[in-house]
């Protein structure tokens, strides 16, 4: 009798990959305003909730990415360059392209949560957006810093297709 294919083997199957959309994972957007700008993922929901019943994730994300900054030029034009815009949005799995980086940042975490995205409505039906807005601005500090630090130049280089 020939052993099985597992038998046979001198070393163990591979293990199931594992799952992309991991909290740190940097992933481009396929879809919407920010269709192919670099994001991280801050908080997975693999199973939905709510009223969101699909997998999806909590996103912070450049809008704009800083430009190049060069040692020969003065403070304010590094200052002017190293500016970046961030977004913190709700992404449906469907619409994420995960990418092999991954980006740490535990100030992320702390500022970037479901409340700040499904803020309430005011008495007429309008948007209030000053939570958002200050988090946005707190990711945007968070993102400066680890830029200045000079590590994970491609998270903050434009892609180029």
């Amino acid at each position: 009798m020939r052993p099985s294919l597992s038998e046979a083997l001198p070393y163990p199957p591979p293990s199931p990959p594992p799952p992309s959309s991991q909290p740190g994972k940097v992933v481009i957007c396929l879809a919407g305003r920010h269709a192919g700008k670099k994001a991280v993922i801050v908080k997975n929901f693999d199973d939905g909730q709510g009223n969101r019943r699909y997998g999806h994730a909590l996103v912070v994300g450049l809008a704009k990415c800083p430009g190049k900054v060069t040692k020969a030029s003065d403070a304010k034009t590094q200052a002017r360059r190293a500016k970046l815009k961030t977004f913190i949005k709700v992404v449906n799995y469907q619409h994420l392209m995960p990418t092999r980086y991954s980006l740490e940042e535990e100030s992320l975490r702390t500022v970037a949560t479901m409340d700040v995205v499904n803020e309430g409505r005011d008495a007429r039906g309008k948007v209030d957006a000053t939570k958002k807005k200050a988090a946005c601005t707190a990711a945007k500090a968070a993102l400066e810093a680890k830029f200045r630090t000079g590590k994970q130049r491609w998270f903050f280089s434009k892609l180029r297709f």
